[in-house]
């Protein structure tokens, strides 16, 4: 059976678990850890993933992230497959580096991510990396440390995770510490990691039934929530998939949302795929790529291609739209 697609959309709350095959060292040195989160922190900036809390272990790594306008399997593919084959050129080796799929668990925000946070960040203690709180502090490989500056890297969003501890940074960042200690009694946790469905939706039958009205959770994916969290992110994935269309159909549609907005808003529909720059053309241009994008998931080359511009300019567009999503969310939260 062909895999399916991931739940995902630009600014879904992912927490991702990377395994090595038969659970063998994916980082062995070093020189393999700075050159994973190197590689994390390039393709971050680069697809406007936001990172908020990672660790690297020895066989595996979590990251607590927020897609990007690329979405979380392109940037896991690029991640994963660059540090793969630098990896293998490193130790001399050949074959798959990692197991299967990476493990993806979509996050209600709302109700996990302090959690989240602390799980992943207390793991080096789990795993008598470090032996307390105060070393932890200090250790280069793991997101604990950015967030209490003994290292920087601009590319992990600590002023976000902070937000949710306090309006001021240094009290921000005390309390942050001092709910991490709290937590390190708490042992492993599993119900983060993949079992949060189960715990959601109360048992299994309640599962099973989901299920076999919407196929679409994946045996690698868990979604971790409210019991409403998870039946809205299932019936939005459900929903997204009871209208394929056809390269014609929605072709007719991406025209008929260019024409009814331009008709709404007076504007010239050839003036607007000439690229022109006019008056308010560059907003409603705006306004009918989101549109395009994220109601009618149309690839960017195909809207860019209609719209009479380049398939960069497209990604800017849904950058700028992503960045002012992420301030507003900051500025709720403070």
């Amino acid at each position: 059976m062909p895999r399916q697609a991931r739940l995902d959309a630009p600014g879904t709350l992912h927490h991702v678990i990377i395994r090595g095959i038969e659970q063998r060292q994916i980082f062995d040195d070093e020189k393999d850890r700075e050159n994973f989160i190197t590689r994390l922190g390039e393709i971050a900036v680069d697809t406007n993933t936001k990172i908020y809390a990672w660790t690297l272990m020895t066989n595996h790594a979590h990251i607590l992230l927020r897609s990007g306008i690329a979405g979380l399997p392109k940037f896991m593919r690029c991640l994963l497959t660059g540090y793969a084959v630098t990896y293998n050129r490193h130790h001399l080796r050949h074959g798959h580096l990692f197991q299967n799929r990476y493990q993806s668990i979509v996050c209600d925000e709302d109700s996990y991510f302090r959690e989240l946070v602390r799980y992943i960040h207390l793991n080096p203690i789990r795993a008598n990396l470090v032996n307390n709180i105060s070393q932890l502090d200090h250790y280069p490989w793991c997101g604990h440390a950015v967030l209490m500056e003994r290292i920087k890297h601009t590319w992990q969003d600590r002023d976000y995770v902070l937000s949710w501890f306090g309006k001021e940074e240094g009290k921000a960042r005390k309390a942050y510490r001092q709910y991490l200690k709290e937590g390190v009694s708490q042992g492993k946790c599993p119900d983060l990691v993949g079992g949060g469905i189960v715990r959601s939706l109360g048992t299994w039958s309640a599962v099973l039934t989901l299920r076999r009205s919407q196929d679409q959770l994946l045996a690698g994916q868990r979604i971790l929530g409210t019991g409403d969290f998870v039946e809205r992110v299932l019936n939005d994935s459900s929903q997204k998939d009871k209208h394929p269309f056809t390269s014609i159909e929605r072709r007719k549609r991406m025209r008929s949302i260019i024409s009814t907005t331009c008709d709404k808003e007076n504007i010239n529909i050839e003036e607007l795929r000439m690229g022109s720059r006019r008056g308010h053309i560059p907003h409603v241009r705006s306004d009918i790529v989101l549109q395009l994008v994220k109601d009618l998931g149309i690839p960017l080359a195909e809207i860019a291609r209609e719209l009479g511009v380049s398939t960069s300019a497209i990604s800017k567009v849904l950058r700028r739209s992503d960045e002012s999503i992420w301030k507003k969310e900051v500025s709720k939260s403070t």
